[in-house]
């Protein structure tokens, strides 16, 4: 059973494995990170030394909600450095023609017809039709090909899809 701590997969070694995640995806990663490290941190070291002016910091709520909302956006920022650190962005050109963590595909489970995008776990929005490559549905895709069927385990019994289109 593999081991996750927060949105990395932990090997056997204890190492932090890469994250897939798309270009845009890590950009916008960045610029998040960029946010909590200037305006967040600047927003919340103002919150603490408006709180130290009130007097006794003992009893003070204003200051130990800002010292919490300091430690979460720090480690916010440490999870955020890491994913970074260990993202593989995705190239959809890796190998056309066969489904890859980046592929958009259509298939068809014999009633509808859906569209999904596989990314990595970071981005995964399944309302959105953005499916991680961890989840069984993505898994049972990737290395497949147009015209062939996939079976996927699902809480209601097996489903078959077929895959229409790769792109």
């Amino acid at each position: 059973m593999p081991t996750y701590i927060g949105a990395f997969l932990i090997d056997k070694n204890k190492n932090m494995t890469k994250q897939f995640i798309t270009k845009e995806g890590l950009e916008k990663l960045k610029q998040e990170l960029i946010y909590l490290k200037t305006e967040k941190r600047q927003e919340i070291s103002k919150r603490i030394q408006d709180a130290k002016e009130l007097g006794d910091l003992s009893e003070n709520a204003e200051y130990s909600e800002a010292k919490e909302q300091q430690a979460l956006n720090e480690g916010k920022i440490a999870e955020m450095e890491e994913t970074v650190k260990n993202a593989k962005t995705i190239d959809n050109n890796y190998n056309p023609g066969v489904v890859n963590v980046g592929s958009t595909i259509k298939v068809n489970n014999g009633k509808i017809e859906r569209t999904f995008t596989i990314v990595g776990s970071n981005e995964a929005n399944p309302s959105e039709g953005l499916i991680s490559n961890e989840t069984p549905l993505a898994a049972s895709f990737l290395g497949r090909k147009v015209n062939e069927s996939v079976d996927v385990e699902t809480p209601k019994g097996k489903v078959k899809y077929v895959i229409l289109a790769i792109s």
